[in-house]
C-alpha cells in the first residue's frame, strides 16, 4: 500500500488565525477566520456530518478508504478499533491569532458512559511557533471549590478562571499534554500541531468569548451532568512539570525522537524525524505526517518524495520505512497498544 497524500482541509471557526498554516501548507485562506486544519482526519465536527473530513489530493475521503481496508490501513487488530474506519488519532494544525476559550474535553470512562463512545479527548499540542510572551493556561495551581466554579462559570468570570490556572509561556519545540478532565486555554499567537483522540467534545466553561450559547457548551447533557467530567484537583508544579517536553527542532538525528512526555503514550506518540548522516527508521503501523521543512524521501517498498508543507496518511500496510535526505518531518501515531489497549478497557 501507498502513503496518500492529504488535500488542504482548512475549517472555519469562530476565532482568528490560519495564516501561518496557509504558509507551512502552501495554499491561500478564503477567510481570516480559518484557523484550524484537521490532518487525516476520519472523523467530523461534532454535530456537522462532514466538517473536517479529510481527503486524499485525488478528492476520497480517507475515511472510506480507511473503512473500506481497514486491515491495510490500521493492522491486523484492526477489529479491536471502534469501527471500521478508526485510525485511533485526529491531527489538527491550529494558528491562534486569538485567546481561545477556558473549555476541557472528558474522558474516555465519562465519554464511554454519558456520550456513548470509548474516546475521550485526552490531547497535546507540539508547539511549532510562538510569539514572544504567549502562553498556554494548563490546570489549576490550586484546588477549587465546585460550587464556586459553577458560580464563576455562570457569571463568565473570565479573570476568576485564569487567575487561578496555571500559565505556562511556550516556544518553538515544546510540547504539552493536555490529559482529560483538565481546565485549559490557549492565547494569541501559538501555533501548534495538536494531536488529540479522534472525538469532538468540548465542554466550555467560558462560551461568551466564543460565537457559542451557554445552550451548545455542555455536549447537550446540561452543565449539572458535565461538571463532574471538569477536574477541580491542583495540578501542582511537579506534576505539571510531567507534562512538558522540550526539543530542539534544527537538530538533526539517526533515530526519531519523541517530542512529548510519556503521559501522553497510552493515547498517542509525535516522533520528529530529522535524518542526519543516514536515513531515520520508522516502525510499520499507521501514521500521520507532516513535512516541516526540505526535500526527502519515505522509503519503504518504495520510495514516496515528499517536501515542505505536504501532509501524508501512511497506512500500516506500506511497512516499515525511512525518513530520508535533508527534511524535518513529524510523525503522529496512535498510542501505544492501539486498538488493542481500546478494546482491553477504559483509559481514564
Amino acid at each position: 500500500m501507498r502513503p496518500a497524500f492529504l488535500a488542504p482541509n482548512l475549517i472555519d471557526h469562530f476565532y482568528r488565525g490560519g495564516d501561518r498554516i496557509a504558509r507551512l501548507r502552501g495554499i491561500e485562506q478564503t477567510s481570516d477566520h480559518q484557523p484550524e486544519e484537521w490532518l487525516a482526519a476520519t472523523v467530523s465536527r461534532a454535530g456537522q456530518s462532514d466538517i473536517g473530513l479529510a481527503r486524499t489530493d485525488g478528492g476520497e475521503l480517507l475515511r472510506d478508504l480507511v473503512a473500506h481496508d481497514p486491515a491495510g490501513w490500521v493492522g491486523a487488530d484492526h477489529a479491536d478499533a471502534a469501527n471500521a474506519s478508526d485510525t485511533g488519532i485526529l491531527v489538527k494544525l491550529l494558528d491562534a491569532r486569538q485567546r481561545l476559550p477556558v473549555h476541557v474535553h472528558p474522558a474516555r470512562a465519562f465519554a464511554a458512559t454519558h456520550l456513548d463512545c470509548p474516546y475521550g479527548k485526552t490531547e497535546a499540542w507540539f508547539v511549532l511557533d510562538a510569539e514572544p510572551g504567549s502562553a498556554v493556561h494548563l490546570g489549576w495551581k490550586e484546588a477549587v471549590d465546585r460550587d464556586e466554579l459553577d458560580r464563576r462559570r455562570d457569571a463568565q468570570d473570565s479573570e476568576w478562571m485564569l487567575s487561578r490556572m496555571n500559565r505556562i509561556e511556550v516556544s518553538r519545540g515544546m510540547g504539552v499534554v493536555v490529559p482529560a478532565g483538565t481546565v485549559h486555554a490557549i492565547d494569541a499567537g501559538i501555533f501548534v500541531a495538536e494531536v488529540q483522540e479522534p472525538t469532538d467534545f468540548s465542554i466550555v466553561l467560558e462560551w461568551s468569548i466564543t460565537t457559542s450559547t451557554r445552550e451548545e457548551s455542555h455536549l447537550g447533557l446540561g452543565f449539572d451532568e458535565v461538571m463532574p467530567a471538569v477536574s477541580t484537583a491542583a495540578l501542582g508544579p511537579e506534576a505539571l512539570a510531567g507534562l512538558i517536553t522540550r526539543s530542539d527542532l534544527d537538530g538533526r538525528s539517526d533515530r526519531a525522537e519523541s517530542m512529548l512526555a510519556p503521559a501522553a503514550d497510552p493515547y498517542f506518540r509525535v516522533l520528529h524525524a530529522a535524518p542526519g548522516s543516514r536515513g531515520v527508521p520508522i516502525a510499520a503501523g499507521y501514521s500521520v505526517v507532516l513535512v516541516l521543512a526540505g526535500d526527502g524521501v519515505l522509503a519503504g517498498d518504495e520510495e514516496i518524495p515528499v517536501h515542505s508543507g505536504q501532509a501524508l496518511a501512511v497506512p500500516a500496510g506500506f511497512g516499515a520505512w525511512e525518513v530520508v535526505g535533508p527534511t524535518s518531518v513529524l510523525i503522529a501515531t496512535p498510542g501505544v497498544g492501539w486498538p488493542r489497549s481500546l478494546a482491553e478497557g477504559v483509559v481514564t
